[in-house]
């Protein structure tokens, strides 16, 4: 696959396969998030028994439209990641954010886990990657 970028969303090449790493900067609107939950149904239904481990770098986040979590393709990515990914790992989220990050990860079958923005080696190394050169 090649690799995402649209808007605020910048994704990270890593050096392991199955690994997907992705930076955002500034706002999200409804455009961007539809347009990564595509491209990451689009990566699940690849792997179909595999599972994938997740980054997101929140250091420059600025927000994003609350609706943008009602689209179809936004939710079905949500649910996918139930059963396709096995950590996830946000960097620099907002305390409220990070907060639920550490509360969902008692809920749901995903190893999930928030780093501060210091933090970002431990992240990397929770998700078994490095971030390569572009």
């Amino acid at each position: 696959m090649t690799q995402f970028t649209h808007g605020p969303i910048q994704q990270i090449p890593t050096d392991a396969p199955n690994v997907y790493a992705f930076r955002i900067t500034g706002h999200i609107d409804d455009d961007a998030s539809e347009a990564m939950a595509e491209y990451m149904n689009d990566v699940f239904d690849a792997t179909e028994h595999g599972k994938v481990n997740m980054l997101m770098d929140l250091t420059g986040f600025t927000g994003s439209d609350w609706d943008s979590m009602l689209d179809g393709d936004v939710i079905e990515s949500r649910f996918k990641a139930l059963t396709h990914v096995h950590r996830y790992a946000v960097v620099g989220a907002p305390e409220k954010a990070s907060k639920m990050v550490n509360f969902m990860d008692k809920l749901i079958p995903v190893e999930a886990r928030a780093f501060a923005a210091n933090e970002s080696h431990e992240a990397w190394s929770f998700v078994g990657a490095t971030e390569k050169a572009a």
